[in-house]
C-alpha cells in the first residue's frame, strides 16, 4: 500500500501530485505544517482583536475593499463570499482535475501563511482521502484574484451547501446529503478562511500539472509513431545525425534524434540513400527539429508547473504578527503563458503526425504502398477516412491554440483591470490534448499497417516493438471495418502510458 503523503506546502513534486489526483494516494497534514498553521492563525486573531482593517477579513472584496465589516459579522462575511462567488456555469470538471485543485489549495494553505485553522486543511485532506469530489463547473474563472468561481463551488461543498459528484452516475448530489452519509459536519468558516479557500491559482495549477504529464505522454507516443512512419516510408537516417543538433546547440533536438536512432536501430527499411540524390520530406527529415521544439515547449511548461506546486497564491499573506502583505500572487499570468505554450507545443506534435498519416495513405507519396493501405483498393477504402479525422482534429486544434492570455477583460469595476484568462487556457488545453492523442493514435495505426506491408523487410527494434504493442490491441486490416474502436483503444493506451512503456521495456529510448 502506498504511504500517506505528508503535505507541508514545500515538498510537493509532480510525481506526488499525480499519485494523489490520479492514483488515489492518501494525504495528511505534516506536523510542522500544523504548527505553522496555528502560529499564523494566532497572528491573524491578534490583528482582528486589535481592530485593524485587513483586506478580506474586516473589509469587502475587490472594488468593495473600502467597505468595513462590523466585528460581529466577520464570519458571516466569509460564508457570504463563498455563496456569492459560486457563480460558475458549464459542465463539471473531471474528477482528477478537481482532486488536483483541492490538493494544490491544501498545499498552499499548509505553508502557514494564510491565517486559516488546521480544521480547514484537515477537511480538504479528508475529502481527498474519502474520494469525495465537489461539483465544480468548468466556466467562470478569469484567472486573477485566483480561480474565484470554481474555487467557490469547491468551498461551497465543503460548507455543505454545494454539491458533490456521484462517482457512478456523474450526477450532482447535494453536499449536505453526502456529508450526512459520510458523518461529516459542514465546515463553519472562521475569519479569513473563505477568502483563503478562493484566492488562489489552484485550478490553473492543476490544469498545468496534469497537462504537462499528458503532453509528455503524447510527445513520447508521437516520437514512437514517428519512428514507425519513418521506417514505413523508408526514411533516410542521415537527418538524425547527432552532429546536426550539436552544431545548432539544441539539446531538445539531440534528445529526439537520439531517441529515433535508438528506435530505428537495426532497421532494414530506414537505410542511407547512397544512390538517391533527393531528400526526404520535412515530416521525416525534420523530426528532430519539430518534435525538439515541442519538447522545448513542454519543458518550459513543466518548469512553471513544478514551481507552482508549492506556491502560495493567497492574498493577503500573513507573514507574522502585524506583518500582513497585500499583493497579487493570485494572478495567473505565469500559468496562463505556460498553458498557452503547452497547447501550441502539443499542436506541433499533432499537426506533424497528421502530415505523415497523409503521406502514408497517398499512393503518389507512400513509396509503393497500396492506395490508402487498402487490402483491395476500390472495394476497400482502407485508411482513407482516418486521415480525414486526423485533419479535422488538427484543424480544431488550430483554432484552440489562439492564446487565451493574449486578451484581458477587466472585472470588479476596473479594480481588477488586467486578468490572465488562464482557466480558459487550461480548459482548451485539455481539448487540444485529447485531439492530439487521437491523431497520434491514428498515426500509430496507419504506420503499423504500413510497416507490415513492407514485409519481409523489417523496421527498427523500436518500430517492431511498437507494432507488437499495437497488435495486442488491434488486429491487422484485412478488410474494411469501423476504425473508430481501434482508434479509441490506441488512444487509451497512449493516455495510460501503457503503449510507450511496452516499447521502452523492449527498447529503452
Amino acid at each position: 500500500m502506498t504511504e500517506t503523503l505528508p503535505v507541508d506546502g514545500r515538498s510537493l513534486t509532480l510525481e506526488r501530485f499525480l499519485s494523489v489526483c490520479r492514483g488515489g494516494r492518501a494525504v495528511a497534514l505534516a506536523p510542522d505544517a500544523e504548527s505553522a498553521l496555528r502560529a499564523s492563525r494566532r497572528s491573524l486573531e491578534r490583528a482582528i482583536d486589535s481592530g485593524r482593517a485587513i483586506y478580506g477579513v474586516s473589509t469587502g472584496f475587490g472594488a468593495l475593499s473600502d467597505r468595513t465589516v462590523p466585528r460581529d459579522r466577520l464570519r458571516e462575511l466569509q460564508a457570504s463570499l463563498v455563496r456569492s462567488h459560486a457563480s460558475g456555469t458549464g459542465p463539471p470538471l473531471p474528477a482528477d482535475l478537481v482532486r488536483g485543485t483541492m490538493l494544490l489549495r491544501l498545499n498552499s494553505l499548509a505553508r502557514g501563511l494564510s491565517g486559516v485553522r488546521p480544521e480547514v486543511t484537515d477537511r480538504l485532506a479528508e475529502l481527498l482521502n474519502r474520494g469525495l469530489v465537489p461539483w465544480v463547473p468548468e466556466q467562470g474563472s478569469v484567472g486573477a484574484s485566483g480561480d474565484l468561481a470554481p474555487l467557490a463551488h469547491l468551498a461551497l461543498a465543503v460548507i455543505g451547501e454545494g454539491a458533490f459528484v456521484d462517482p457512478r452516475s456523474g450526477a450532482a448530489v447535494p453536499a449536505g446529503e453526502v456529508l450526512r452519509r459520510e458523518r461529516l459536519e459542514p465546515l463553519v468558516l472562521a475569519e479569513k478562511e473563505g477568502v483563503a479557500l478562493l484566492n488562489g491559482t489552484s485550478l490553473m495549477g492543476a490544469y498545468l500539472a496534469l497537462g504537462v504529464a499528458d503532453a509528455r505522454a503524447i510527445l513520447d507516443a508521437g516520437t514512437v509513431a514517428g519512428a514507425l512512419a519513418f521506417d514505413a516510408l523508408e526514411g533516410a537516417p542521415e537527418s538524425l545525425d547527432d552532429r546536426l543538433g550539436e552544431i545548432r546547440d539544441s539539446p531538445d533536438h539531440r534528445a529526439i534524434a537520439g531517441a529515433l536512432r535508438t528506435l530505428l536501430g537495426g532497421s532494414r527499411l530506414s537505410v542511407p540513400h547512397a544512390t538517391w540524390a533527393g531528400q526526404d520530406p520535412y515530416s521525416l527529415r525534420c523530426l528532430p527539429q519539430v518534435l525538439g521544439a515541442a519538447r522545448l515547449g513542454v519543458g518550459f511548461a513543466e518548469g512553471v508547473a513544478v514551481r507552482e506546486l508549492n506556491a502560495v497564491s493567497d492574498n493577503p499573506v500573513v507573514f507574522g504578527a502585524d506583518d500582513f502583505v497585500s499583493g497579487g500572487n493570485f494572478h495567473g499570468q505565469p500559468l496562463a503563458l505556460a498553458l498557452d505554450t503547452l497547447a501550441l507545443a502539443v499542436q506541433y506534435v499533432a499537426g506533424f503526425s497528421e502530415r505523415r498519416v497523409a503521406r502514408l495513405v497517398h499512393p503518389a507519396l507512400n513509396r509503393g504502398l497500396p492506395p490508402f493501405l487498402a487490402p483491395d483498393a476500390g472495394l476497400s477504402a482502407g485508411f482513407m477516412i482516418p486521415q480525414y479525422v486526423a485533419a479535422a482534429l488538427v484543424n480544431e486544434n488550430a483554432t484552440l491554440v489562439h492564446p487565451a492570455s493574449a486578451t484581458s477583460l477587466p472585472t470588479s469595476a476596473d479594480q481588477e483591470d488586467y486578468v490572465s484568462m488562464g482557466a480558459w487556457a487550461g480548459a482548451k488545453l485539455f481539448r487540444v490534448l485529447g485531439n492530439a492523442r487521437h491523431v497520434v493514435a491514428i498515426e500509430w495505426l496507419v504506420a503499423g499497417q504500413a510497416l507490415e506491408l513492407r514485409r519481409p523487410r523489417t523496421g527498427g527494434v523500436g518500430s517492431e516493438a511498437a507494432l507488437k504493442a499495437l497488435r495486442t490491441r488491434v488486429a491487422p486490416w484485412t478488410r474494411d471495418r469501423s476504425p473508430a474502436p481501434d482508434i479509441e483503444r490506441v488512444a487509451a493506451g497512449i493516455a495510460s502510458g501503457e503503449l510507450v512503456r511496452e516499447v521502452r521495456a523492449a527498447v529503452p529510448f
